[in-house]
């Protein structure tokens, strides 16, 4: 299996612990990483809790930053702001809906589900789509949701939106 961006995915991530009590929440820029988002702004604002929103990247999920250019190899410091500018951009329209809720914004460069179940120990719940960007359209879970629901140390919310089908 190939290693994309040269991230272990079984080593947990050292990472900033979230304020205790936060409701945190993946999101890689998919449908189903927003509908994720929709349910944790909503819990967070009705249980008063900060909400962090959390993107894990690695070179090759990374968009292109504003100092590159042909010939240029970009600083990782640079890399990390284009995600965080994404993120913000991405997750901020939902977010951005409820005001009284307090939003952390956090970049990380690290496995995704590693990182989202390293920051799960002080957490009061993890909230997870229940497919991103790799999934495969017959899966139920995908990869990282599953591992979340395994392995966090907070209650995991896989947040899987109802189709007419379902």
């Amino acid at each position: 299996m190939s290693n994309p961006g040269g991230i272990d995915a079984g080593q947990a991530p050292e990472l900033e612990p979230v304020p205790a009590g936060s409701i945190v929440v993946g999101h890689d820029g998919s449908d189903g990483a927003d509908y994720a988002l929709g349910q944790a702004v909503e819990l967070a604002e009705q249980l008063r809790a900060p909400l962090v929103i959390v993107r894990a990247w690695s070179i090759a999920t990374a968009p292109r930053p504003s100092t590159w250019e042909f010939g240029y190899v970009s600083s990782f410091d640079d890399y990390s702001a284009a995600v965080h500018e994404e993120l913000v951009t991405d997750a901020g329209r939902v977010a951005d809906t409820h005001p009284t809720v307090s939003v952390d914004y956090r970049a990380v460069h690290a496995d995704p589900a590693a990182a989202l179940i390293a920051l799960s120990r002080d957490a009061r719940m993890l909230v997870v789509g229940s497919r991103g960007r790799g999934g495969f359209g017959g899966v139920v879970l995908g990869s990282v949701s599953e591992r979340c629901v395994r392995h966090a140390e907070c209650p995991v919310l896989v947040a899987r939106p109802r189709h007419p089908a379902d």
